[in-house]
């Protein structure tokens, strides 16, 4: 079938099933089992990277896939890709199906059976780390502030020195203006009182 019939398919199938038109589940629910997605109709010249950086949107991703030609190394326009979760299957596909990247209409469609390839005699190391490890990012241990222990034991009375620091910490300007109220401005005006700055 055409791929974009199948990227039509696919955005009429979720379609359907904003409608409620008697599913008795989601048609999502039949790839539970497996968190790996095919992406479809890319950009030859998009790396593993570029890849990642697109479809992380919706959710860690452990392993890449990137198909390439064994002679040249070069892409072949389609990859698998695989989420930690799977939950962000079902978002990847609902989103980026039908999307245009670098002007080429993807697919993205769920994969229910994918098995990692077995490295051949050409694979380049780069993509023998990939299939190793993933391209999951190392965590990182999160660095603790040093906590500081006061060497003077706390005063007496906590309440003054604080109000004592917030006081000093105040800056009040140099001279305020004075505002009075003049009798003889309310008799000509009216009876309203009026306010006049000596400045």
């Amino acid at each position: 079938m055409n791929p974009l019939t199948n990227t039509k398919n696919i955005t009429k199938l979720s379609e359907q099933e904003l409608k409620n038109i008697n599913f008795k589940s989601s048609w999502h629910d039949q790839y539970r089992d497996s968190a790996w997605v095919f992406i479809g109709g890319l950009p030859y010249d998009l790396s593993e990277g570029d890849i990642v950086a697109v479809f992380s949107q919706y959710g860690e991703i452990v392993n890449i896939n990137l198909v390439r030609d064994k002679d040249t190394g070069k892409s072949k326009g389609f990859c698998f890709l695989c989420y930690e979760d799977q939950r962000s299957t079902i978002l990847a596909v609902d989103n980026f199906n039908g999307i245009k990247i670098i002007g080429r209409t993807i697919r993205v469609d769920h994969v229910s059976n994918y098995k990692v390839p077995k490295d051949g005699k050409k694979t380049d190391p780069e993509t023998k780390r990939l299939h190793e490890e993933g391209c999951a990012p190392k965590p990182q241990p999160i660095p603790r502030p040093e906590v500081r222990v006061p060497k003077e034991p706390p005063p007496q009375d906590l309440r003054e020195t604080l109000v004592d620091q917030i006081a000093s910490d105040i800056k009040l300007p140099m001279r305020l203006p004075i505002y009075t109220v003049k009798d003889e401005a309310c008799s000509t005006i009216g009876e309203t009182p009026v306010v006049v700055c000596e400045c």
